[in-house]
């Protein structure tokens, strides 16, 4: 089952302001800690001797890449700029330009260089290699198919530099059928509010959710629209072997509020997978 859906236009807007309770700053400390641990070191430009003159031109080159970290699905760039801070080169890609549209605001005031492109992640193009890759914020719960997923996978091995690594999160079937489910939400604030009405398709694993916003205008005036967003849970299990079936080599998961083993409970969940050859 394929859905199309224009998800985080008007959204955009408020994003930012429903989402300041985010530990970005964990995740992005945490994700740091990922690529220097699993992130490669250059050591195959080394092992590979001399070689001719074009030879060391492309090491060179690619070494060159290897600091580039590319944010898949960066939204509004709040962790794009804080890896930005932690040294790297950071492309940030998302398909919404409203969402874009924030990044580039951010980037205006912190005067980092990161390159931002509006590119669905089902088959974005880059002009080089990155060292790394990183996908959070349940991005790539909003790919419905498999297939979608696999197509998405192999691009990232494809632009990965030798050995490079997938850093990406995802929730669990887990979290969509127990811990939120059939629910409504509702959250007031000084200056906008939302009403979430969430719907839980077990058969599919696909969790449906109902956005309507309010946002004041004017003293006693409030626009309001709706925007309706679709994500799909997945296992562990169907995630290891998505990316295998990708060609990319699965390294590790942990549990992503624990950062510990994988349970049953988990909610969200960190994978790390490494480029294998093109």
């Amino acid at each position: 089952m394929e859905i199309e859906m224009e998800a985080y236009t008007d959204f955009a807007s408020v994003y930012d302001t429903f989402m300041d309770d985010t530990p970005y700053a964990e995740w992005a400390e945490y994700i740091i800690g990922l690529l220097k641990k699993y992130g490669t070191d250059g050591s195959r430009e080394e092992e590979a001797g001399p070689g001719d003159e074009t030879e060391r031109v492309h090491r060179e080159a690619l070494a060159a890449e290897r600091n580039v970290v590319v944010d898949l699905g960066c939204g509004t760039g709040t962790l794009t700029e804080l890896l930005a801070d932690a040294g790297y080169d950071m492309i940030g890609i998302d398909s919404s330009q409203e969402m874009l549209n924030l990044a580039l605001e951010k980037k205006e005031r912190s005067g980092r260089e990161i390159l931002y492109l509006q590119q669905d992640m089902r088959e974005f193009e880059l002009y080089g290699v990155a060292g790394a890759f990183v996908s959070v914020c349940d991005s790539l719960n909003y790919l419905l198919e498999e297939e979608e997923i696999i197509e998405t996978f192999r691009l990232v091995n494809n632009y990965l530099y030798p050995g490079g690594i997938f850093v990406f999160d995802f929730n669990t079937v887990y979290k969509y059928e127990t811990v939120i489910g059939d629910a409504t939400i509702a959250e007031n604030r000084e200056e906008c509010s939302f009403i979430w009405e969430n719907y839980y398709d077990a058969e599919g694993q696909i969790n449906e959710y109902d956005i309507t916003v309010f946002v004041r205008e004017e003293e006693d005036r409030f626009r309001r629209f709706t925007e309706t967003h679709f994500q799909r849970g997945y296992t562990l299990e169907q995630m290891k072997g998505l990316v295998e079936r990708a060609g990319l080599v699965f390294v590790a998961a942990a549990d992503a509020d624990t950062h510990g083993e994988v349970r049953g409970e988990s909610e969200r969940i960190y994978v790390v997978a490494r480029e294998c050859g093109k």
